[in-house]
C-alpha cells in the first residue's frame, strides 16, 4: 500500500481532472448526477435527499440505533456522517475501529434502519471537534503546513486514507451498501491556503480507492471566495447556509460553479454551538421550518446540521480563535431537533410536518425520550492535590529540560501536563509571573509549595503575582482546552510555548510531568487504592487543582441523568472510569453534564472522580438531575 501511496503522490499534479460519473457497476444499483435535469438519479430515477447530520463519535454506541430510528421516523431518507481522523488514529500508525469507534457497525445500523449515508471523511472535518479532526501528532513536525500539499502532511493524509477508504468502498451504494456520496475535504474555501494541488491530490486518492462510480462533492460557505477556493473540477460543488440567508441568492451562487445538476445545501443550520462564557445559542423553530419548506419546494437536496449534536466527551471539544481563544463547551446539543440526550423536540415535530408535504413519512409513533432519573445528591471526599499524586498519575516520571517543552514535543496531546521548577530567589513581596508572548495554551494553574497562587489564561490573563522563598517548588499545571478547529490557526500547539519570566528572571531547569489521569482512573484509581489518605470531612478543601471522589449507590436503575456541580468552579468529571468532559459553571452557559444510562451500574457502586482546578465548595456535593441545564449566563447557576 505504501508504494501505491507514493505513486499517487508523484502523479497527482499530472493527472487530468476525473469525471464525476462513470458507468454503474450494476443495472439495479446506481447513484449519479443528472446534469441535464438538475437532479440526482438513484437507480436511474430522480432522487431528492432529506438528510440530517449525526456524529457517531459524540454518541455512545449503545444509543446509535435509537437515534437513527428517530431520524428515520421523522421522514429523513439519509444521514450525513463525519469521520474524525484523530478519533481513530490518536497515535500515529495505530488505528482503532472498535467499540464507540466502530464506523462500519454504525453504517450497518443506518442501513438496517433504511437510511442512506452521505460520508464526510475529511481528512479535515471542522465539526467544532478537536483540531477539526486532524490528529495532534501532525504538529510534531514544527513547520508543517496543514491542509496543503506540504510533503509531510500529504504523506500522513495518504497513509490514513489508504486505511479508511478501502474500508468504505464495500459500503458504497453502487457496491451494495448505503453510501450515496462522499465529500472530499471540508469547506476548504474557508482556509487561507487555497492549494489546488492539495485538492487534486485528494481527488486522485478518493478515485483510486473508491472507484469511478461514486459521486464526490465539496461543501463551502456562501461566498464567492469560499466557493472558488473550495471547488475543483471533477468534484460536485455544494453550498451551506442557515435560516438568515437569501435562499435564491445562495443557490444562484452554487449555480455559478455548477450550472447543471441538483441544488444542494450540505449544511442547513438547525441550531448553533456554544462557547464557554458566551450566551446559549438558539435558532427559531419557525425559521427552520419555513426555510426548509422553501428549499424542498425548489427541489433542493438538504442536509440539516445538526439533527442530533451529542456530547464532546473527554477532551474532544474544539475551539475558535478570532479576536481571542474561545473553547467549545462539552455539550454539543446545538439546539438540534434531537437533544444532546437524543430526545425529540418541538423542532423535530415541526420538521416532520414539513417533510410530510414532500415524501411519505414512515407510519407509527415516534420513539419516546430515553428514561431519565434524578439520583439526587452525592457528597465527595478529598483525595489530594495533583502535586502530591504524581507517582500515580505520572508513572513515567518527569522529563528534564532547560526550557519548557510543548504537549506535542512530549507526545502527550490532550488533557493536562505539570511543569515544575524552583524559585530562583526569595520573593518576599508579590512578584509578577509573566507570559510575555502569550505562550500559555490554554490555562495555567500556579502553585508554590502546594499553595495555589492563581492562574494564567491564554489571551486574557498574562500576569499574576507570586511569592515564596528561593528553592521553593513552583508547579504550573497546564490545561489543554481543545485545539482550534476552524480557520488559519488550527496548528494550535499546547502547553508552555515560550519562556515564563518571574520578576526579571527567565525560569529554567524544568521537570515536565506527562499526566496520565485518564489511564489511572480507568484502572480504578482512586476508588481501588486502599492506601489513599482521605482527609476528614471537616477539613476545608484547599484551592488549586485537587481530586475528589465519591460513590453513587446502585438502586437498580441505569437511566440517563445529568450532573450539576453547583458552586464548583471548573474541572473534569469521570464516571466509572469514563471521562464525561469539562464543567465550568462559573463561566457558563452549560451547567450540567450528560451521563448516558449505559455508563451506570444498577447493581454496583458507581465511582465518581472529580478534578476541580480552582476551588471546591465547602459542601462538596454534586447533584444528579433528570433534566439538563444548558442556558445560564456566566457566573450564575
Amino acid at each position: 500500500m505504501a508504494a501505491a501511496v507514493l505513486f499517487l503522490l508523484a502523479v497527482t499534479i499530472a493527472w487530468p481532472a476525473l469525471p464525476v460519473c462513470g458507468h454503474s457497476v450494476s443495472t439495479q444499483r446506481s447513484f449519479s448526477i443528472d446534469y441535464k435535469n438538475n437532479c440526482f438519479l438513484k437507480d436511474g430515477k430522480p432522487f431528492q435527499y432529506i438528510s440530517g447530520s449525526i456524529h457517531y463519535s459524540r454518541i455512545p454506541r449503545y444509543y446509535w440505533k435509537d437515534r437513527l430510528v428517530k431520524m428515520y421516523m421523522t421522514g429523513l431518507n439519509a444521514v450525513q456522517v463525519y469521520v474524525p481522523w484523530n478519533f481513530h488514529e490518536a497515535v500515529q500508525g495505530v488505528q482503532n475501529f472498535t467499540g464507540d469507534r466502530d464506523l462500519e457497525h454504525f453504517l450497518d445500523l443506518a442501513n438496517q434502519t433504511g437510511l442512506l449515508v452521505i460520508l464526510r471523511p475529511g481528512p479535515y472535518i471542522c465539526a467544532e471537534w478537536e483540531m477539526g479532526g486532524l490528529p495532534a501528532w501532525l504538529l510534531q513536525k514544527p513547520n508543517i503546513v496543514l491542509r496543503s500539499a506540504d510533503t509531510d502532511y500529504i504523506q500522513a493524509v495518504s497513509n490514513w486514507l489508504a486505511v479508511l477508504l478501502p474500508k468504505m468502498k464495500p459500503w458504497l451504494y453502487v457496491n451494495g451498501g448505503n453510501i450515496i456520496s462522499v465529500q472530499v475535504e471540508n469547506e476548504y474555501g474557508s482556509y487561507y491556503a487555497c492549494d489546488y494541488n492539495y485538492m487534486r491530490h485528494l481527488r486522485t486518492l478518493f478515485r483510486f480507492f473508491l472507484g469511478e462510480d461514486v459521486v464526490l462533492f465539496t461543501t463551502d460557505g456562501n461566498t464567492e471566495k469560499e466557493m472558488a477556493c473550495g471547488s475543483l473540477q471533477g468534484l460536485y460543488a455544494t453550498i451551506d447556509f442557515g435560516t438568515d440567508t437569501n435562499i435564491t441568492e445562495a443557490f444562484n451562487r452554487q449555480r455559478r460553479f455548477e450550472p447543471g445538476g441538483p441544488l444542494v445545501n450540505s449544511e442547513f443550520y438547525t441550531g448553533w454551538l456554544d462557547h464557554w462564557g458566551d450566551p446559549h445559542a438558539v435558532v427559531d423553530t419557525q425559521k427552520v421550518s419555513r426555510v426548509l419548506e422553501e428549499m424542498l419546494t425548489m427541489g433542493a437536496n438538504v442536509n440539516m446540521y445538526m439533527f442530533e449534536g451529542g456530547t464532546n466527551f473527554g477532551y474532544w471539544n474544539g475551539a475558535d480563535h478570532d479576536s481571542r481563544f474561545r473553547s467549545v463547551v462539552t455539550s454539543y446539543d446545538y439546539d438540534a431537533p434531537l437533544t444532546e440526550a437524543g430526545d425529540p423536540t418541538e423542532k423535530l415535530l415541526a420538521i416532520r410536518d414539513v417533510i410530510t408535504q414532500f415524501r411519505e413519512v414512515p407510519s407509527g409513533p415516534m420513539p419516546p425520550a430515553t428514561p431519565k432519573f434524578a439520583y439526587g445528591f452525592v457528597t465527595l471526599k478529598k483525595v489530594g492535590n495533583i502535586s502530591s499524586l504524581l507517582d500515580i498519575i505520572s508513572p513515567l516520571g518527569p522529563v528534564k529540560s532547560d526550557y519548557p517543552l510543548t504537549f506535542e514535543e512530549m507526545k502527550q496531546y490532550y488533557g493536562f501536563m505539570l511543569y515544575r521548577t524552583t524559585l530562583p530567589q526569595d520573593l518576599s513581596e508579590p512578584t509578577p509571573l509573566i507570559s510575555p508572548l502569550n505562550g500559555v495554551h490554554d490555562r495555567a494553574y500556579v502553585s508554590v509549595n502546594g499553595v495555589f497562587q492563581g492562574l494564567l489564561e491564554r489571551d486574557t490573563v498574562l500576569v499574576i503575582n507570586v511569592s515564596g522563598k528561593q528553592e521553593d517548588t513552583l508547579d504550573i499545571l497546564i490545561e489543554n482546552m481543545g485545539r482550534v478547529n476552524f480557520g488559519s490557526k488550527i496548528n494550535d500547539y499546547k502547553g508552555l510555548l515560550n519562556n515564563l519570566i518571574l520578576g526579571k528572571d527567565v525560569l529554567r531547569n524544568w521537570e515536565i510531568f506527562p499526566l496520565d489521569i485518564d489511564g489511572a482512573i480507568a484502572r480504578g484509581w482512586p476508588h481501588s487504592d486502599h492506601q489513599q489518605t482521605i482527609l476528614p470531612p471537616w477539613r476545608e478543601p484547599s484551592a488549586g487543582p485537587v481530586f475528589y471522589m465519591g460513590t453513587l449507590k446502585p438502586n437498580g436503575l441505569t437511566c440517563d441523568t445529568f450532573l450539576k456541580l453547583s458552586e464548583w468552579i471548573k474541572g473534569q468529571v469521570w464516571i466509572n472510569g469514563v471521562n464525561l468532559g469539562r464543567y465550568w459553571p462559573a463561566r457558563g452557559p452549560q451547567q450540567t453534564l450528560y451521563i448516558p444510562g449505559p455508563l451506570l451500574s444498577g447493581s454496583r457502586p458507581n465511582n465518581i472522580t472529580v478534578l476541580e482546578l480552582e476551588a471546591a465548595p465547602a459542601h462538596l456535593r454534586v447533584l444528579f438531575m433528570d433534566r439538563p441545564h444548558l442556558n445560564s449566563t456566566a457566573g450564575k447557576s
